[in-house]
Order: structure tokens, then sequence, then C-alpha cells
């Protein structure tokens, strides 16, 4: 965060706005994958989110630079005393990209969808602290009130993850208030955005924004092809750079280069602890061990993790609060060490033996489990090859499987067909509440065991006590003693592994203008409205 006035002062760019954008003009960048879904309730992987985001209007939005939330579709809005509900007063003369008038009727119809059980909206799972329903009161064309069953302490920031659908529109979520809509979709090969013609905004000369006509989206899984795509010119920005090509790309291009510091997103390993995944009984017992998860993680040594895998450009992870999150880390603890001999010990204690430099469980069975990750992220394979060779040497053999996103999602979500998985997962905002949707136990992105119906442990009780605890609170300090206490027990039960926390590297180019990239996703992208194409800048 202390460095973004130094990186807008090295971009240059940055500084000084052009006068106006190309006619036609296009901004091209790559998505890692095909979004899964279209739907913005449904969002739950990076590339549907990036669409969210470009194209969906929200009532307020979270200012990924300045950390405060701004109005958007909602011009004022209140929170009232008892944290349980919230009352907006909407833009008027707002229509969606197809013509729609927007109304209150449009905010009441997209959370009632949100919270409707059966959807399963990962979003809405941020909102559901209590017992009882979400009721509306539509007041007037341009007014509404959200009432909620327990107070819910951040309950307006919520709101930047809520796309607007539209009540009426034929077009279902193809109508939307954001910058841009969705124009084309080749699956598999690119997505092409067009401009909102009813956008909303404008700037402060009073012309219409998004200034750039157009957003073309690649789906390109190499990252190789993508970092020379960008230096060959035929893409302008790659939002997230792996280390690799961050240092290639400072050697040959440094005005290219973007490092905004250590940001929210891990990179985390965890076994599947799903009781009806096509797993053996005897592999089940051993992920289900919070001795075996313990032994496992001191058994990587995240330090050459860091070291050789991002090049320095990651640290230790603790737990599931980043270290850059300064409000909300605990500070107490410390990523767990590297400690074979520990580890070992560990593993005794429930019966596994080294055997002829083999670890054998009590009944016989080769310690031996494979771990999926996303094929051509060229970092996690890395991980996963020296997590590989650090399991070596108390004997466990470990099988690295690669797959293609929709594949590997696939398998997490739904088939549940894996033993291990190493992934990354994103965080969008500093509050804790903004991960509700992984750590309450009856959540689909509960990753090592999804939509419990009743706790399985005691500790994952005691999780989603304290998550409810933290989110319907106003005093800072017992919120803070909870959310401490709660990143305690995932240190020391480990559901997730804990790798690294990465720098927040990115790459934009000289022809992308009023671009300021940060350390909250999306980092480059995050004032997509604002940005623009030239070759010249307007003078100082």
């Amino acid at each position: 965060m202390r460095n973004r006035l130094l990186i807008s002062a090295i971009l240059g760019f940055g500084l000084f706005p052009l006068a106006y954008a190309q006619p036609g003009s296009q901004l091209r960048f790559c998505l890692s994958s095909q979004p899964k879904t279209f739907n913005p309730l449904l969002v739950a992987d990076d590339a549907s989110d990036t669409v969210r985001y470009l194209t969906g209007g929200v009532l307020m939005r979270l200012n990924r630079k300045t950390q405060q939330l701004e109005p958007e579709l909602a011009t004022s809005w209140k929170v009232s005393a008892t944290g349980k509900s919230v009352s907006f007063v909407l833009r008027d003369k707002v229509r969606f990209s197809d013509g729609t008038p927007f109304s209150a009727d449009d905010v009441d119809y997209t959370m009632r969808s949100l919270m409707d059980p059966a959807l399963h909206s990962p979003s809405g799972d941020a909102f559901r602290v209590g017992e009882g329903k979400m009721t509306t009161q539509v007041t007037a064309k341009n007014k509404i009130t959200l009432n909620f069953p327990a107070p819910l302490v951040g309950l307006d920031k919520l709101f930047d993850q809520v796309a607007i659908l539209s009540s009426h529109s034929g077009q279902k979520e193809a109508a939307v208030l954001g910058p841009y809509y969705l124009a084309e979709n080749k699956s598999g090969s690119y997505l092409l955005l067009k401009r909102n013609p009813n956008y909303w905004k404008h700037d402060g000369s009073g012309r219409q924004l998004p200034y750039i006509d157009s957003i073309r989206l690649d789906i390109q899984q190499n990252r190789d092809i993508e970092m020379l795509r960008l230096t060959r010119g035929e893409i302008e920005l790659i939002n997230t750079l792996d280390p690799d090509n961050y240092d290639k790309l400072r050697e040959r291009a440094p005005q290219m280069a973007v490092d905004a510091g250590v940001g929210l997103d891990s990179e985390q390993m965890w076994f599947n602890q799903v009781s009806s995944a096509p797993v053996p009984a005897y592999k089940k017992a051993w992920f289900a061990s919070t001795r075996f998860r313990q032994a496992i993680s001191q058994s990587i040594n995240r330090d050459d993790l860091a070291r050789v895998v991002f090049r320095g450009h990651a640290r230790p992870a603790v737990s599931w609060v980043s270290p850059a999150n300064k409000v909300w880390f605990n500070e107490k603890l410390q990523p767990h060490r590297f400690d074979p001999k520990t580890a070992l010990s560990l593993l005794g204690q429930d019966g596994f033996q080294l055997q002829n430099g083999t670890l054998r469980d009590r009944e016989g069975h080769a310690v031996e489990f494979s771990v999926i990750t996303n094929a051509g992220n060229k970092s996690r394979e890395k991980m996963a090859t020296m997590i590989q060779q650090d399991l070596a040497q108390i004997g466990i053999r470990l099988n690295i499987v690669t797959l293609d996103f929709p594949s590997l999602i696939e398998r997490i979500t739904r088939t549940f067909n894996y033993e291990a998985c190493l992934l990354g997962l994103v965080n969008d905002d500093l509050d804790p509440n903004s991960q509700m949707n992984v750590w309450v136990s009856s959540s689909e992105n509960h990753q090592w065991n999804p939509s419990e119906k009743t706790p399985a442990t005691a500790w994952e009780a005691e999780i989603d006590r304290l998550m409810r605890a933290q989110a319907t609170t106003f005093d800072f300090k017992k919120r803070k003693q909870a959310v401490d206490r709660l990143q305690q027990i995932v240190w020391e039960q480990e559901p997730f592994i804990y790798l690294v926390n990465k720098e927040v590297l990115s790459a934009v180019s000289p022809t992308v203008h009023n671009a300021s990239p940060v350390a909250l996703r999306p980092q480059v992208y995050w004032n997509i409205d604002r940005l623009m194409l030239g070759t010249q800048v307007a003078g100082k």
C-alpha cells in the first residue's frame, strides 16, 4: 500500500491523462480460463469475476486505491444503528445496457435471488449471519431498505460484490449496468466486451465513460505466451505476473513492470475430506487427522518456495489473513517451521513408521497421494515439484497431476475426484466478512469439505461460531479478538496448508493511460472506466 505513490511516479504514463481516447480503441488482455458463469450471483472463479467487474453495476464500489467506499448506483445509503438493515437512495434516469429502466425493483429482485438458498450464491454467503430471512421494503421507485435477521458489521462494503440484475429485461443477466456488456463469447477462444451505451457515469467535463470502446479478453492458459504477446504489443496489460516473467520484463522494459508490494492473495494446499469422495478409506483417515496435516505442513520448506519459485517476490504465509492486512493480521502467529524431524514425530503419534525410506501407516499402507493443480501455471507446477522433493525426505511419495482449469474446478466442486489440491484463493477485501463464504462450514467454497449440513468437527463448529460472532458485533476489540482466534484455529488445524503470500506483480503498456496499479484486485483495471489508450499524452 505504501508503495503506490512511488509506483505512480515510476510509471509516469499514469500521471498525464490523454485529452481524448483513440476512436475505435480496444483494450486487450488475457484470461487464464473460460469463465464458468456469466451470472454475477454465481461467480466463484477468477475469470468470471473479471467479467463481473467489467460489466456489473453495483450500489457502491470500494475504491481499490483509497480503500474507501464510494457511491455508484446508490447516491447515498444508511446502515441502521443495530446493523440489521441498510437503506439506499438510488440514482434516477439510469438504464441497463438494453435500455430497460433501473429502479428499486431491480435491487429487490437481485437481493431476493442472491439470498435464495436454492441458488447457492457465493456472494450471498457473506450476508448469511443469523437464522431467518432477509426482508425488503421498496418505499419509492428510487428507495429501498434491506432488513437482515442479525447485525452484520461492514454490511455496506459487501455490496461491492453484488452486481444488480434487471427484474424486467428479457436478456436476464446479459442486461448490465456496468461500463461494458458482453457482446461476443467464443468459448475457449475470446470474449468481446463493448461499451455500454447507457452507462450512467460521466467525467468532469461531462463526457460519457468509459473512454475505451471495447475490451477483448483472450483465453490464454500459457503465461509465457501471454508474456510474449505483451512484448509484441498484442495485449496491453497483464493483471498478475509470475516472478520469472516479472524479472525478465523489469530487465527488458522496466517502464512496464509494476510491483505493488505483498498482496492479500495466498497459495495453499489442502486435502479432500468430503465423505462421499472416491478416495480410499485409509487415505480419508490420513487427511482427517490434524497431526497428519501438521506433519505435511512442517515438511514443506516455505522459505525455499518464496526464494526459488517466486524469486524472492513472496513471503512464507501464516494463516488466512495476509500480513499485508495490517488491521486484521494476527501478529502473534508465525509461519510453520520447516522441521522434518518434528513432522515424523507427529506422524509417529498416529501410528506411521518410516521403513526402508518409505513411510507406512499402522496398517502397512505406503503413504502416497496425488496433488492436482492447474496446468500452465509455472509457479504452482514448481511449488508442487519442490513439495514433492520435501515430502520424499520423510518417505512420502507425492504424485503431481496438472489439469486444465475447468477440469480442476469440476473436480474440487462437483465430482470431488481428487486427493489433494494446490491452488490459490483470491481475496478482494480487507474485511474478514469477505471470507465468510470460505470459512462457514455450510458454504460451497469451504473447499476441503464443502456444503456441510452440520460442522464435521468441533473446531469447524467453533469457526462457524466465531465467524458469525465477529460479523455481528460492532465492538472492534471483540471483533479483533474473534478474528485473531479464528486465525489461530486455522494455524493449528491446517485445513488449508498456507504456503506463501505473493507480491502483486503486474505489467502495463505505456499506451495505457490513467493506470495506477494497486495491491487489491483487480490490480491494474480497477478503474477501468477511466483508462485510456493512445500513443501520446497531454502536456503537463
